[in-house]
């Protein structure tokens, strides 16, 4: 499937997008374009089959601490406040964290901070920060070591073993994600199949629901993932360079699209136009997520063009 950038009636960019919907039973419903076979690596769309692990080995995470774990947080107060608590209860601090030193990704959480004295860069901070605490809960609560971002750590070694089971795709070929964890190869299949094993399985529906639920904490609130989140009936998550997963709660659907230009707004394009086929969208929703299933394109503060399906 090829997503146009038109601007003043001149195509500029064509992002080509692979997309796919999954039943209940893993079994594909529907397919946008060709390669259902290319991998990527899953990078954050994997975060709320880590969380599920870390909650397994014992991390012990509440709603909204579980729904942070699976987020790509934009370091507001309410998101430092709980990655500190989930720390704190198990007597560990921002020092234990292996993620890197950070800023917010928003200009207006960035510029809060250094009005209250944090100018230089945080691991607190990180995007990533709750998955790591996750992570650091579980090797608490097993005794393993809190050195715990190696291929070869037992959590690392259970995330595989089980990210594979999910998506039914082999784990080998595991990469080095930006915040130093392990990331894993999947194609959309496979990752279609682990947002419905999200919503359907017993163990992975808490993380499920506590994304829905908290979706403000799974996200910055300005990528388009976060408005998709606010109007579909389920977990959202994207993950870096174009890839995004969403699970339907109700109905056990599960959708994964991949921009091949690593841009996030025609994978959005793609899962909204899933989702769409499926037929699952109210009216209303579409009229919610219209801006997102055909963004405008500017000039001069004004429209010129959209981002739109072509083929």
């Amino acid at each position: 499937m090829i997503i146009a950038a038109t601007r003043s009636g001149l195509v500029e960019a064509e992002h080509e997008v692979t997309g796919v919907a999954v039943d209940h039973h893993g079994r594909v419903i529907t397919t946008l374009g060709g390669d259902l076979d290319r991998e990527f690596f899953m990078r954050s769309a994997a975060k709320p089959f880590q969380a599920a692990v870390a909650q397994r080995f014992g991390a012990d995470l509440g709603p909204e601490a579980l729904a942070v774990s699976a987020a790509s947080h934009g370091a507001q107060p309410v998101h430092v406040a709980i990655v500190r608590e989930m720390l704190a209860v198990v007597g560990l601090g921002e020092q234990n964290l292996l993620c890197p030193p950070d800023r917010p990704s928003t200009p207006a959480a960035d510029r809060l901070w250094a009005t209250l004295g944090h100018r230089m860069p945080e691991r607190v901070l990180h995007n990533c920060s709750g998955k790591h605490a996750a992570m650091l809960r579980a090797c608490a609560a097993t005794g393993w070591s809190l050195e715990y971002t190696g291929f070869e750590h037992p959590l690392q070694r259970a995330i595989g073993d089980y990210v594979s089971e999910l998506t039914g795709r082999a784990v080998d070929g595991r990469g080095v994600d930006g915040c130093g964890i392990p990331t894993l190869r999947t194609d959309v299949t496979g990752l279609a199949r682990g947002f419905s094993r999200l919503v359907t399985d017993a163990e992975l529906r808490p993380v499920a629901t506590s994304m829905a639920r908290f979706a403000p904490l799974t996200s910055d609130g300005e990528r388009p993932e976060a408005t998709v989140a606010r109007w579909f009936p389920g977990p959202v998550k994207g993950g870096a360079l174009g890839c995004i997963g969403a699970g339907w709660l109700e109905g056990g659907i599960g959708f994964a699209t991949k921009c091949w230009t690593g841009q996030q707004p025609p994978a959005v394009v793609g899962l909204l136009t899933l989702m769409d086929l499926v037929g699952i969208l109210s009216p209303h929703q579409r009229d919610m997520l219209a801006d997102l299933a055909k963004p405008e394109v500017l000039g001069g503060g004004r429209p010129v063009g959209v981002l739109e399906a072509t083929t």
